[in-house]
């Protein structure tokens, strides 16, 4: 199997995060997202990537210099966003077969090989990935028959007007002659141009419904959600599930005895914990970080290369990558970047 992974938006609701790091790379349990993402479709049979990019398209393509994620790995940038179905045409030379694309700001529980089996059987021109929602008003929502193909897209439907309540999860299959309807050159949205002008040509739109878990990674809020859910059991992270263990990545870490670890708890790579300090719960800690003597880190994230140089205070707080956090500071409810306080966390 195939996959495009379109990554080059900003992230402009995601912001300070985003700042300096792509959306897609932002790290989910110490790891960008998007290496995490690209594992798992391999895992799943996935052989080929293509990340198309644009914001930042350099960090890309730097990163991956050094990481190796297992699949062969091809890039395509945009000049200028073209939006998912603009992106979806301009990587139309590496497809010649049906293939799999990916909103790169997803975290889900979908089986992408159970999803490719379905497509099949279903002999369909695109199949969607939905996912339920309580309230989907604030949502594209998708109506569809009782054979699970397409009738109708309704966009953010009032709620006396809610007939469906499974929305697009943003992972499809593509057969690549769909993408003869997408038009060249300018930017389009799938969602809004090309699956409503595929219904009206007779194409076959599937729905796949295989998703227990579906979160995006637009906001702060959710970007700290998706962490409770998998410190609280209810998605595993593959090398961080907290349904079977509270103290991951403990064998890569340096931890003095005298030092408290509270799961659940994620230590990335070369993690020191100095004497006295306790850790937990609840705390994301990246690698090469540096928790100094008698710091204490609750209900926290903090990215790779952080140091908090001693009898610190973190609680319910985001430090971005390389921030010092200087001796004796408290950082409560805080994004924390650049060895500054400059935002409020949700």
């Amino acid at each position: 199997m195939k996959a495009l992974f379109l990554a080059g938006g900003k992230g402009t609701r995601l912001r300070p995060l985003t700042d300096k790091v792509p959306k897609p790379m932002v790290p989910v349990m110490g790891e960008p997202l998007l290496k995490r993402s690209i594992e798992k479709a391999k895992t799943h049979g996935v052989r080929e990537v293509v990340l198309s990019t644009c914001y930042r398209a350099d960090y890309f393509a730097n990163y991956f210099r050094s990481v190796n994620p297992g699949v062969k790995l091809r890039f395509i940038t945009e000049e200028s966003p073209l939006g998912t179905g603009g992106a979806i045409k301009n990587a139309q030379p590496f497809f010649d077969s049906p293939f799999l694309v990916f909103n790169a700001d997803i975290v889900s529980d979908i089986d992408y090989r159970k999803m490719w089996e379905f497509h099949k059987e279903k002999k369909a021109d695109v199949t969607i990935a939905v996912t339920y929602v309580e309230d989907p008003t604030a949502y594209g929502v998708i109506e569809f028959d009782d054979e699970g193909f397409v009738r109708t897209f309704k966009e953010k439907p009032k709620p006396h007007e809610v007939t469906s309540h499974y929305i697009n999860a943003g992972i499809y299959i593509f057969e690549p002659h769909v993408l003869e309807a997408i038009p060249a050159g300018r930017p389009v949205s799938v969602e809004r141009e090309t699956f409503p002008r595929l219904l009206e040509e007779g194409k076959r739109i599937a729905i796949y419904r295989g998703s227990r878990y579906w979160i995006d990674l637009g906001t702060p809020e959710k970007y700290i959600g998706i962490h409770q859910d998998i410190f609280a059991g209810r998605f595993a992270m593959p090398g961080a599930d907290f349904r079977r263990e509270q103290l991951a990545g403990l064998r890569k870490a340096k931890v003095d005895k005298t030092a408290v670890l509270r799961g659940p708890v994620y230590l990335g790579a070369n993690v020191r914990v100095g004497a006295g300090a306790v850790v937990g719960p609840n705390v994301v800690i990246g690698a090469n970080s540096v928790i100094g003597e008698k710091c204490i880190v609750e209900n926290s994230i903090l990215w790779e290369n952080v140091d908090l140089e001693g009898n610190c205070r973190v609680s319910g707080s985001i430090i971005t990558a390389g921030c010092s956090v200087p001796y004796g500071r408290k950082v409560t409810g805080r994004i924390y970047t650049d060895t500054v306080q400059e935002h409020t966390a949700v």
